[in-house]
């Protein structure tokens, strides 16, 4: 190829800040084309709302771009976008919250005492209930519902590991709380989603009975 023909990129030495801030630019957008997708099925599962969900897709990129050249790989790329658009996503819930003026859906107040031991209640036993019961729509409806009414700090390590099928340690360092805290609010979070749904869940193993 003619040397005065070839892209800048391919003579970073000749062209020193065209090639860096193309390579920056271009890797900035595959970034963007690989992690889109899970990035925003991951805010709209949070917040529940296409077009919010859009807004903090964007606010999140926009402030990944802000930040890119201070990115080191320290992390992965997409658990530091995670922790982007989870910050996004706290701060849009501040903002919500204040706007509504009320407490959390009552789902949320404590159950028993602050020891884990103290959160057992007698829930109906899934396991034995007809397959067709993970195909229910009304189900996933309720499930959905039950997670939005989850307070923030539930909500969140729940999608996460559930929904985003992340392992604990990656849980944990986009929301930046310890592995154990991860586990425990899971565990939480289970049993209060569980709880809500009890009397659908019962209803259903009386119907097939």
């Amino acid at each position: 190829m003619d040397d005065q023909n070839a892209a800048p990129e391919q003579y970073p030495e000749r062209y020193p800040f065209w090639g860096a801030e193309a390579r920056k630019r271009r890797a900035f957008e595959a970034a963007y084309r690989a992690h889109e997708v899970r990035i925003y099925n991951f805010i709209l599962r949070m917040v529940g709302n296409p077009e919010d969900a859009a807004d903090i897709m964007q606010e999140t990129f926009v402030n990944a771009w802000r930040s890119w050249g201070k990115f080191r790989g320290d992390s992965l790329v997409f658990t530091w976008l995670y922790q982007i658009a989870y910050n996004n996503v706290k701060n849009w819930y501040k903002v919500r919250d204040r706007r509504r003026g009320r407490e959390s859906f009552s789902l949320d107040s404590p159950i028993g005492t602050d020891d884990e031991d103290g959160m057992a209640r007698d829930v109906a036993d899934w396991s034995a209930l007809p397959e067709r019961l993970f195909l229910d729509k009304e189900l996933d409806t309720l499930v959905r519902d039950a997670v939005d009414a989850l307070s923030p700090e539930y909500r969140d390590v729940f999608v996460l590991s559930v929904w985003e099928n992340m392992s604990y340690e990656e849980v944990a360092q986009v929301s930046g709380l310890t592995v154990p805290a991860v586990k425990t609010r899971l565990h939480r979070a289970r049993l209060k989603i569980k709880l809500r749904l009890d009397p659908y869940i019962a209803g259903l193993g009386k119907q097939d009975k």
